[in-house]
């Protein structure tokens, strides 16, 4: 299968990351942070100093990955305001950045995260944060709308205190925007640990029939009652025993896909190159 990583998981300095991917032999470079800016941030010049450096280590680019629309408001967000206005204008930015540097695919990710959007036989009336999910549909069309006029391809990601923080919300998005054709799911298992979705075979089987776009892999342990967030070694975390099974389905389904390594563990003293180096030769040999 198409492995790489986020490279600021190594490190922001994009000559450096790419030097490490060589060692390993990893060929999808996932683009997020480069030095001190976020990627849609990037000058014309540092554009092409970065593509300069992706061209000569013989990297793909796997997806410009920018938090697009996070933090948004349910309440409050509407399309056409400031912000949401400034989030489009990323958007703009990033997928022409996407287009020079030959990438079809553009991360977004959705408002913040109101915990019932849903309820029955009462918690409809007393529990449910009314309006939050609609509300979230005219922030996310006219990305859609973009994307679409200029041939990309978004992924939603399932994260942590956004509005999809699974499969499930994620496949409702893409169905209730009518965007299959453009829209798709970056599945990030871990993250929908949180929501208590498993990964396999639950999560994977909501994304049958063309919903799912792209991939990040970490391991994790979430405790939700006490509000709590552990990044773990691969294999040591909550989907030890999940990682197999999904990559022998993604196998056997034909997943053309990049499956991006998020190297966001480091063994307790900030060195997260030193996490990404304890890490990868799991990562490779469960989804090579």
């Amino acid at each position: 299968m198409k492995l790489g990583v986020i490279t600021d998981g190594i490190s922001r300095d994009l000559s450096h990351a790419l030097s490490v991917m060589d060692e390993f032999d990893l060929d999808y470079a996932e683009l997020q942070f480069i030095d001190d800016k976020e990627v849609g941030d990037l000058d014309r010049q540092e554009r092409a100093k970065a593509l300069d450096l992706i061209n000569r280590h013989d990297k793909r680019v796997s997806c410009i990955s920018r938090h697009l629309f996070a933090g948004m408001q349910m309440a409050t967000a509407r399309a056409g305001d400031a912000d949401h206005i400034a989030h489009m204008d990323a958007l703009k930015r990033c997928i022409e950045m996407a287009q020079e540097f030959s990438c079809k695919t553009v991360r977004i990710m959705t408002g913040k995260k109101e915990m019932i959007l849903w309820g029955l036989n009462g918690a409809e009336k007393w529990n449910v944060a009314k309006g939050a999910w609609d509300a979230q549909l005219p922030l996310i069309a006219p990305a859609v709308e973009l994307a679409r006029s200029e041939g990309m391809t978004l992924v939603v990601e399932t994260g942590n205190g956004t509005m999809v923080n699974s499969c499930w919300t994620g496949r409702k998005l893409i169905d209730d925007l009518d965007a299959r054709d453009t829209l798709k799911i970056l599945w990030d298992p871990a993250n929908n640990c949180w929501a208590h979705e498993t990964a396999w075979p639950d999560g994977y089987d909501v994304m049958k029939g063309g919903y799912l776009g792209h991939i990040h892999i970490k391991d994790v342990h979430v405790d939700t009652p006490r509000a709590t967030l552990e990044v773990r070694p691969m294999m040591q975390g909550q989907l030890a025993g999940q990682f197999e099974p999904m990559a022998d389905a993604l196998r056997a389904d034909g997943y053309d896909g990049v499956i991006s390594f998020e190297s966001v563990y480091h063994p307790g003293d900030g060195d997260f190159e030193a996490g990404f180096r304890q890490n990868i030769g799991i990562f490779k040999s469960l989804f090579n």
